[in-house]
């Protein structure tokens, strides 16, 4: 355990108090809070910071990322190839066993893994993860005494058959979102959100948290959007109560994954985030065009939410499957509009509700181990550990990285979100992931020039005096080697 995450996780537990004692946190790690201009992520300098990552959920008791193996050996393969966030699932159930009774250590050992992320400069995106409700069900994240299905009956089904086959399911939803009352006559979402209020109490002074990602792909059963926007502000308003700083994270209905659009309103709150999905309900090996015009259509309307709201964007799943060239192609739409993204998933873990088998959707086997050899997808990682922007001192125009001859194209303008232009010198640093340059790299610069160390795993630009915009074209080099990826914080400094 290094120095860090010692003195964060003694932070946490100090302020605990042991598992009954009411969670107050604050950690004081070197870090970039970041906010957004927009659809964008930016840091306090009004730079774009574009985030490439992983999810990481242990769907299984005792529900801790640690308790599946995810540890110092993830957070050193996610920063050696490039990675700097990743999704971690924190689950409901697991905060609040029994009602109004809250366990501390949990929220311990998850803020133990963020401060192992922040010490290998990786950003934690904190994600209240549940699917099909309860594992009665067969699914995750509720506490079971939440789950109220007025006596329908219920059975356990292979995911995802429950959201259509169950009417207990859609019953237990049905209450949550209409905040029926629950033990104590208190309203099922008032308890949800004093939850989320624990753990955004815990994480409010990170700098190293992007935010709360408040309910994973929520399921509408009869519900309105009416009802899904109640709740989300109330949410926001609980974590608000305890939480100034960091940005909240929405997700549309399900269907949203899909295609379908989301008439969720603009929020009163200025930073707030959309987090959604793209997966494609056909086969994408026998129907392309279908998965591709599917994965076009969630894109292009998460950007148009985001113009109708002014809300950052985030695409925080995809993949979960090994149909490489459907997971290259929404790596691509990605990419080709700017948008930070989070794949599923780092590891299988033994996942109830993922692809059959788990295997499957993993990048790396074992999360207890190095992701090197025998236990990395390497076909996966190939795709994945691409370059990109981190940070830009103005506004990405594009940027796109061709596999087959592993050539970089990046231009952005020196014009940042808000109109406001970045003075000359203003520098932006591209992640360059030694597995795609083993030999080293070479650059050429239009409108600025390069300032970072021959094959550094940061490549830094400086804008040049006259530049409106710049133009970066890495390409492989024969000889040299490119260095690991440094930390975002060391980015540009």
């Amino acid at each position: 355990m290094s120095l860090t995450v010692l003195v964060s996780l003694t932070t946490v537990l100090g302020s605990l108090g042991g598992a009954d004692a009411p969670a107050g946190a604050s950690l004081n790690r070197p870090g970039i809070v970041l906010g957004h201009l927009g659809r964008w992520i930016v840091d306090a300098q009004g730079r774009v910071v574009i985030l490439h990552g992983l999810n990481m959920v242990n769907k299984r008791a005792p529900y801790t990322p640690a308790a599946a193996g995810f540890g110092a050996a993830a957070a050193q393969t996610l920063a050696e190839n490039g990675f700097d966030v990743v999704r971690l699932g924190v689950i409901y159930g697991a905060i609040e066993p029994r009602p109004g009774v809250f366990n501390h250590r949990y929220i311990a050992s998850v803020a133990e893994t963020v401060a192992l992320l922040a010490s290998h400069g990786v950003y934690t995106l904190l994600d209240f993860h549940q699917d099909e409700m309860n594992e009665e069900f067969g699914g995750e994240g509720f506490p079971s005494w939440s789950v109220q299905t007025d006596g329908l009956a219920v059975k356990r089904y292979v995911f995802p058959l429950a959201y259509t086959d169950s009417p207990a399911l859609d019953r237990a939803y049905d209450n949550f979102w209409a905040d029926a009352p629950g033990p104590g006559g208190i309203g099922l979402q008032q308890r949800y959100v004093a939850a989320w209020e624990q753990v955004a109490r815990a994480f409010a002074g990170d700098p190293w948290v992007l935010g709360y990602d408040v309910f994973n792909e929520p399921w509408p059963a009869d519900a309105t959007t009416t009802e899904l926007a109640s709740f989300y502000s109330r949410v926001i308003a609980g974590i608000r109560s305890v939480d100034r700083r960091h940005l909240i994270w929405y997700e549309p209905y399900v269907s949203f994954n899909f295609g379908v659009q989301t008439q969720l309103p603009a929020f009163a709150d200025g930073d707030l985030g959309m987090s959604f999905h793209d997966y494609c309900l056909a086969n994408p090996e026998q129907e392309p065009a279908v998965c591709a015009a599917s994965e076009q259509a969630a894109v292009a309307n998460a950007r148009a939410h985001s113009q109708g709201t002014g809300v950052a964007l985030m695409l925080t799943e995809f993949g979960a499957d090994n149909d490489f060239a459907d997971l290259g192609r929404v790596v691509t739409i990605a990419d080709a509009n700017q948008l930070p993204w989070i794949e599923w998933a780092y590891c299988g873990c033994e996942d109830p509700t993922g692809s059959i088998p788990p295997r499957t959707e993993a990048l790396v086997y074992d999360p207890s181990r190095p992701g090197t050899g025998a236990n990395v997808n390497l076909a996966k990682l190939e795709l994945l550990a691409e370059p990109y922007p981190r940070v830009v001192s103005g506004t990405p125009l594009s940027y796109a990285f061709d596999h087959a001859t592993r050539t970089f194209h990046l231009a952005f303008s020196t014009t940042g979100p808000d109109g406001h232009r970045f003075a000359s010198g203003a520098c932006t640093a591209v992640v360059v992931p030694p597995g795609q340059y083993p030999s080293g790299y070479r650059v050429t610069v239009a409108g600025g020039r390069v300032v970072s160390a021959a094959n550094s795993g940061v490549l830094e630009v400086e804008s040049a005096a006259s530049a409106q915009d710049v133009t970066v074209i890495v390409t492989p080099a024969r000889h040299g080697q490119t260095a690991a990826p440094g930390q975002i914080s060391g980015s540009c400094r």
